[in-house]
């Protein structure tokens, strides 16, 4: 029986899946609050939510933690490790491969300011939110995400 080790999975002929973690950051800026979207860096284009690829070595939640913080500046709380908002895995969700999307909802502190993959990091209101999901202006599947948010929170 053939053991199966780390490099077996990083063989060019098997193909999986890659996973994401991605994070819907609750914040205020002392004026306004509501959740901190990023407008992307690289391709493809457009606001989503801050987030990015499991890295090796890190739980899904340090990952979680560490793309809010490159990409945004804020150190930030999740509310519910163990339990992700939602997991989006449909092969055609991202366009440039069969990414898996683990979403989780999470409480922002610090000062906001874009990094890393972020071209700008900006706090959208509840009601600028809903207007962005009703004009489907969110890169991937980041309205359904965020959709599922707002149910989740009564605010839908």
């Amino acid at each position: 029986m053939t053991q199966t080790t780390p490099e077996t999975y990083q063989r060019p002929n098997y193909r999986n899946p890659f996973p994401t973690t991605d994070i819907i950051i609750e914040y205020s800026d002392g004026k306004k609050e509501g959740i901190v979207l990023i407008t992307r860096k690289n391709p493809p284009h457009g606001l989503a939510i801050p987030g990015g690829f499991a890295e090796w070595g890190l739980s899904l939640e340090e990952n979680a933690r560490k793309e809010a913080r490159e990409e945004t500046g804020l150190e930030v709380i999740l509310e519910t490790p163990e339990q992700p908002l939602c997991v989006h895995s449909a092969p055609d969700r991202d366009p440039r491969a069969h990414i898996i999307s683990i979403a989780y909802v999470a409480k922002g502190y610090g000062t906001l300011r874009a990094g890393d993959d972020a071209v700008a990091a900006r706090l959208y209101t509840i009601p600028e939110v809903k207007e962005l999901i009703r004009k489907r202006q969110l890169a991937f599947d980041h309205d359904r995400i965020l959709l599922k948010y707002l149910q989740w929170r009564g605010l839908a």
